[in-house]
């Protein structure tokens, strides 16, 4: 006998589910895209649906099918997912793509384990992959899940510790039948009522049978442990004019920013060594501050003209929205100083 909790959270769902370009909404019989869901799952990791929407249409447009993706070039794939962030998912997007095609005949396994073996594909992917996709009752559990099974069985225990009691819950409560709009609805139910401040309480299906709310504790779960400070890092970065034309390079496919159109820049570190790429009068104009997941980084953005042959990287016309996040604010300080010295 199913949790009536569940399904109150699958009436529920059925009322109020997010209109979002991947999905397909509940109570329709069209069986989901399992690339544009893939695709959507992989951009939404450590991402906002706000922050995705226009790239997913962006991606979809110009590879509608997983074997367009997998035929694409790689510089144009990384110019495309330029500005989201944690580049080794756009690295892994290409690799999968082209395992899928080449390995399985362009159609996506539809149990976990068989999409755990592909590139770039970890459990919460492979079980989102395989619920909502190909109706598999696979326990779904991201950010969302996570907050309001700690919510709904008042878990104490501090993240990331939490996670087998967190895992345990969501598992009882997700139903043979139509798992993949249970796995949504959960999602839905964080994103809009059970969310991180002020939870809307007083419309939530499973309010009566959740422990936080009796308690008086929702908003305060779920716990997370103290978190460790980030270490900080610098360096140089050198943004090279030749008239029209600026100096840049890929980037190693491996370590941040892999695979990725940049400046040059010196080593990142507690005391990076001034390394341009070319001799030259370099003028610092000023720095740029960027966070990654383990550490801050502060670059020293250096300036030069020349028509001297580049140690490293080529001149050529920039396309400043395919520069990473961190490089568009290099550029920018340097554009809009030179504008604003003119």
């Amino acid at each position: 006998m199913r949790d009536p909790r569940t399904e109150r959270l699958a009436a529920w769902y059925g009322a109020n589910a997010r209109d979002l370009p991947w999905r397909v909404p509940p109570g329709d019989p069209t069986p989901p895209d399992p690339y544009r869901l893939w695709l959507s799952e992989v951009m939404l990791q450590q991402t906002t649906v706000a922050a995705v929407r226009d790239y997913f249409a962006r991606f979809t447009t110009l590879w509608p099918t997983v074997h367009d993706l997998a035929a694409a070039e790689d510089a144009a794939v990384m110019a495309a997912w330029a500005g989201l962030g944690y580049y080794a998912r756009a690295r892994n997007l290409l690799k999968c793509a082209r395992a899928v095609v080449s390995d399985h005949g362009g159609r996506f396994p539809d149990t976990e384990a068989a999409l755990l073996t592909l590139p770039g594909i970890g459990p919460y992917t492979a079980a989102a992959i395989a619920a909502i996709a190909f109706g598999r009752p696979a326990v779904v559990v991201d950010g969302n899940v996570e907050r309001v099974m700690a919510r709904l069985g008042a878990i104490q225990t501090p993240l990331p510790a939490a996670k087998p009691e967190i895992r345990a819950l969501a598992a009882y409560l997700t139903p043979e039948v139509l798992p993949g709009d249970h796995a949504q609805a959960v999602m839905d139910l964080g994103a809009t009522l059970c969310t991180p401040r002020k939870p809307t309480c007083m419309l939530c299906p499973l309010a009566d049978g959740c422990e936080g709310r009796r308690l008086g504790v929702a908003e305060s779960l779920p716990r997370k442990a103290p978190k460790v400070p980030k270490p900080e890092r610098s360096g140089f970065v050198y943004l090279a004019r030749l008239g029209d034309l600026w100096l840049v390079e890929t980037r190693p496919a491996k370590g941040l920013l892999g695979g990725m159109l940049a400046f040059p820049t010196s080593d990142w570190g507690a005391d990076p060594a001034f390394d341009p790429p070319f001799d030259a009068p370099w003028r610092e104009v000023g720095q740029v501050r960027h966070t990654f997941t383990h550490f801050h980084l502060t670059l020293t953005v250096m300036t030069a003209e020349t028509r001297a042959n580049p140690d490293r990287g080529n001149f050529a016309p920039l396309d400043p929205d395919a520069l990473p996040t961190l490089f568009g604010k290099a550029h920018a300080l340097v554009t809009q100083g030179s504008a604003a010295t003119a």
